[in-house]
């Protein structure tokens, strides 16, 4: 009964919509899985530029799935995020482009 009247309140999501909902979530978790990996081989606490990269897409794929579902709350807990991991990505690539000083010379 319940279900017939959520059917009969809210239109069917079509696929699309649901494969950017889930995917953003499956994109957006990985996200552990690789810092996890990461800092199991360094044997200390590592965050490797791509999960700010995994971090940036998955949660602009949940934005956008929220925001196609008009859900305020869900909207607001991901609306932060981008700018942050765009941000620190940013923050990576200027690093990077800096000149890097020479190696130490060792002792003769």
């Amino acid at each position: 009964m319940l279900a017939e009247f959520a059917e009969a309140v809210a239109p069917a999501t079509p696929w699309y919509w649901l494969a950017v909902g889930y995917g953003g979530q499956v994109v957006f978790g990985s996200r552990f899985y690789v810092q996890w990996l990461a800092s199991e081989k360094h044997k200390r606490s590592v965050m490797p530029v791509v999960f700010w990269w995994l971090s940036l897409a998955g949660a602009v794929l949940t934005l956008a799935y929220a925001i196609y579902k008009l859900e305020g709350p869900f909207i607001m807990a991901n609306i932060g995020g981008p700018p942050i991991y765009a941000r620190n990505l940013w923050l990576i690539h200027k690093a990077r482009s800096l000149p890097q000083p020479p190696p130490p010379v060792p002792p003769a």
